[in-house]
């Protein structure tokens, strides 16, 4: 077996457990292993039918450890969003089956339906994918569940925030600041909570009038309650990485023309922008290795700090 068939394979368990799902007659008839996931292994798998014909599939597996940890919780809550998210025009993959704790595969495992298109990380064509992107957050937000998902959690404190080598430390001194006071108020909305590029794919065919379309958002695990500026930190925060802190500041820009509303107040929108930058202090390698693998070789821990540091610096002289 290559190497490239042994990082797709499925492990015997969860290749059992997923043939319960399949109909009579279909079977798994190749794996291919996704790349671009931080905290899961993702496959897509290829299912033969009896007619001849094949579809796809794909399964989340927690692996490491400190993830496993926390899988039950994670996948039922991925599970429960994409059953909520189905008829309601966000475009998401289905739920197919969960095993939460592992109580028929080797690790907690989701398998869901496979979505047409392709994340998209490249510099060019940027201007014309960012008012899509933020079209498709606007609309996250508007949904409006009968249950709502768990109230946000903070990926950072001001006491645990390490600046990058060579970052401004001043800057970094005050920007810490700021989010070591308490959150402001906000108005609750429906947050995807990890919204940026690398979770959303684009169709593979040439862009209509309105630019790029969407075939779908993914990784729904930490979907959760709280303020539309905090999913919108998140995605500019990644835009400030890629492509560099101007696109940072943009897209906030871009999801109020797209008619999302944010704090009202210029310290608010300072306050959630840096509580999700500051987040990152400590981990941009995470992030570099999957864009690297995505086709971004220039895109060095270095590099992607040296961006971040002049975002958190830029948001203090922009919201300041």
């Amino acid at each position: 077996m290559s190497e490239h068939e042994e990082a797709g394979a499925v492990r015997p368990l969860a290749l059992a457990w997923v043939g319960r799902y399949l109909a009579v007659g279909e079977r798994v008839v190749a794996t291919e292993a996704l790349h671009g996931g931080i905290t899961a292994e993702m496959r897509r798998l290829t299912i033969g039918t009896r007619d001849g014909r094949i579809r796809d599939l794909v399964l989340r597996t927690f692996v490491a450890p400190s993830f496993v940890a926390h899988a039950e919780d994670l996948l039922n809550r991925e599970a429960g969003v994409l059953a909520l998210l189905t008829g309601t025009g966000v475009p998401a993959p289905g739920p197919v089956a969960v095993d939460p704790a592992a109580a028929h595969c080797e690790y907690p495992s989701l398998l869901m339906t496979h979505l047409p298109g392709r994340t998209v990380l490249d510099d060019r064509g940027l201007e014309v994918r960012v008012p899509p992107l933020a079209r498709q957050l606007v609309a996250i937000h508007a949904l409006r569940p009968a249950v709502r998902p768990p109230e946000y959690e903070a990926w950072t404190t001001a006491d645990a925030v390490v600046p990058p080598d060579g970052a401004d430390a001043v800057a970094w001194a005050a920007a810490t600041d700021v989010i070591r006071k308490p959150a402001p108020p906000y108005e609750g909305r429906f947050l995807h909570r990890d919204f940026h590029p690398g979770n959303v794919l684009f169709d593979v065919e040439p862009p209509g009038p309105a630019g790029p379309r969407i075939t779908g958002v993914v990784d729904w695990v930490q979907t959760s309650w709280g303020p539309a500026d905090l999913d919108v930190a998140h995605c500019s925060t990644n835009l400030a990485m890629l492509h560099g802190p101007a696109w940072g500041l943009r897209f906030a820009e871009a999801y109020e023309q797209a008619g999302g509303v944010l704090a009202a107040a210029a310290s608010e929108r300072l306050y959630w922008r840096l509580l999700d930058a500051l987040a990152f202090s400590t981990g941009v390698r995470w992030l570099a290795r999957p864009w690297q693998e995505a086709g971004r070789t220039e895109l060095t821990t270095r590099t992607a700090e040296g961006r971040l540091d002049a975002y958190v610096t830029a948001l203090l002289d922009t919201l300041g």
